[in-house]
């Protein structure tokens, strides 16, 4: 009676572990979350993103540990930030702070690369819907088209409201492709330009007042208000934060905005979205579609910005470097990044950044106000 009762307490311990409950799916996306962790630490990419990512990713692996179950940790955190939408609204609110929208303000034309950006959003919308096999609704196939806009917090945004049952997928897939813009973006821009173009050199931009950048934020939300109210909510996040940096009268408030508020909802948003990286909920035919659909959308979206670049050429006596019409994406700062690298390997004294920050910015704005179409029309 003794040794079965020893047998029992044997098997209950053995069965409670994770090595006779560890599926090969669990296997693969631990996996997969090594990967990411190794990209961000061991490559550099994005890791105020991937390692949060690859760490949530890990832990809703475990097999028994109830950590994205009801009562778990990633549980309440993913439902109270990601699901309600304050998440992005906060991020918003820190980018905001972050950003100059001098380089905007100087050069306006550049809007028109961020807006070229946006055009894989509505192209992999009708995707989306067209490619036999997926079956995703309108609702579905708008929150999938806002991944062409490489904005994790605006994805999110916009999921939770048309199609809160994609949201872990979408938000996985719109960080995981900001992430990795490096990786992607630079073949795409090498092959729709030629050495002659990454070589173009832009005009110093002009001083923009103090008066200029206090009135933008509040003249692009009343715009705004009046034509996208549905896209109020994360463009007026966004100026709010950037009012708090550029009126000179809150440093204190600029300064939490940029540093611990983000910083805090950085790391809570990138555990609670790879938390969906959990294998039963992630490998799925619907899943990789959406994967795939999101990278379609990224690298259209590149790649209208570069052709919009080149059209405006034609017409243009000051010439713009193509290179910088990929950064009208909204991955701030990251895809101007990018533009700025090529353009240095074309030529050691040609810095775009400031330039490609332009685009950029206008991408973040362009992004927000689809999203805010895209509600108005569906939701």
């Amino acid at each position: 009676m003794e040794t079965f009762n020893l047998l029992h307490l044997f098997q209950n311990i053995l069965s409670g572990t994770g090595l006779l409950n560890i599926t090969l799916a669990n296997i693969v996306m631990i996996l997969v979350c090594f990967l990411l962790i190794y990209l961000a630490v061991g490559k550099g990419f994005e890791p105020l993103l991937l390692i949060p990512i690859g760490f949530g990713g890990l832990l809703s692996n475990i097999p028994l540990a109830g950590i994205i179950e009801e009562g778990g940790f990633l549980y309440y955190v993913y439902n109270a930030g990601i699901a309600t939408g304050i998440f992005p609204l906060l991020i918003f609110i820190g980018v905001g702070a972050m950003t100059d929208f001098g380089p905007l303000i100087a050069n306006p034309r550049l809007a028109l690369l961020g807006g070229a950006a946006q055009f894989g959003i509505f192209t992999t919308l009708i995707g989306a819907v067209a490619i036999p096999g997926l079956d995703f609704t309108l609702r579905q196939a708008a929150s999938i088209g806002i991944i062409g806009g490489a904005d994790g917090p605006t994805a999110i945004f916009v999921t939770s409201r048309l199609a809160p049952e994609l949201l872990g997928a979408i938000a996985v897939a719109a960080y995981s492709y900001m992430a990795l813009v490096p990786i992607i973006q630079p073949p795409i821009m090498r092959w729709l330009t030629t050495d002659a173009e990454r070589k173009i050199k832009m005009t110093q931009l002009r001083h923009v007042s103090k008066l200029e950048k206090i009135l933008f934020p509040l003249v692009v939300l009343t715009l705004c208000a009046l034509f996208v109210p549905s896209a109020a909510p994360l463009i007026g996040a966004l100026m709010f934060g950037n009012l708090l940096n550029e009126c000179g009268q809150t440093n204190r408030l600029a300064e939490t905005a940029k540093n611990n508020l983000i910083n805090i909802v950085t790391i809570l948003l990138g555990l609670s979205v790879g938390s969906k990286l959990n294998a039963g909920a992630f490998l799925t035919f619907q899943t990789v579609g959406i994967i795939l659909l999101g990278l379609v959308a990224f690298a259209i979206g590149s790649a209208t910005g570069v052709l919009m670049a080149k059209f405006m050429n034609l017409f243009s006596k000051q010439k713009i470097n193509p290179l910088i019409g990929s950064a009208g994406v909204s991955a701030v700062p990251m895809a101007a990044r990018v533009s700025n690298k090529l353009g240095l390997e074309s030529d050691p004294q040609n810095f775009l950044m400031m330039h490609a920050m332009g685009p950029n910015v206008a991408g973040v704005i362009g992004s927000a106000v689809v999203a805010g179409v895209l509600l108005a029309v569906f939701q």
